[in-house]
């Protein structure tokens, strides 16, 4: 099977490949990230992938254009259905891409991550299935969460602690408030 895998980032795709090349998915990468904020982490994150992709051999194909209007442009007053917009924006080009490049089914890393809905991402996964004519391939990888941090951790690769969003990394950050402001009324 040849495979067009969406990749949000390096470390989610280091147990995600292994994974599927030890299946025999013959893997593409397809970097398309528009949500991620600001500017020099998405910059980070594709200069981490592309050193990755080439130290494993992974065919990739990048968005370079930083689509971070285009993403607020379809959130703004819809920030709680922000995740659902931005799977649907990102799975759809790769749809898209999958059928233009010949390749029999598409996935995403975020089906590495502790964090995401699978079952949401999974059924606008199989919706753009059926519009694009290509299969969604669903693997729950969550199962090598740890053993794809221990390989990034050793390969040294930039590893991120938000989704990518501006949402995401104002909550990150409202946590660790949160946090000091919890311990700071356990001392008075």
């Amino acid at each position: 099977m040849k495979l067009l895998l969406h990749v949000c980032c390096a470390p989610c795709s280091t147990y995600t490949l292994d994974k599927l090349r030890k299946d025999a998915i013959d893997v593409s990468a397809y970097f398309y990230n528009p949500n991620i904020h600001p500017y020099r982490e998405f910059k980070k994150r594709l200069h981490t992938l592309v050193e990755f992709a080439e130290r494993n051999s992974l065919p990739l194909v990048v968005e370079r254009e930083y689509g971070l209007t285009e993403y607020l442009r379809k959130v703004v007053f819809h920030e709680n259905e922000r995740c659902p917009i931005c799977y649907d924006m990102r799975l759809k080009k790769t749809a898209q891409q999958a059928a233009g490049t010949g390749a029999d089914a598409f996935s995403s890393t975020l089906l590495y991550s502790r964090y995401q809905n699978h079952a949401l991402i999974t059924q606008i996964g199989k919706q753009l299935a059926k519009k694009y004519g290509i299969e969604f391939y669903y693997e729950d990888f969550r199962e090598g969460w740890q053993e794809g941090i221990d390989k990034a951790l050793e390969m040294d690769l930039y590893r991120q602690s938000y989704c990518g969003c501006i949402y995401s990394e104002q909550e990150r950050y409202d946590k660790k408030l949160q946090k000091k402001l919890r311990k700071a009324q356990k001392q008075k």
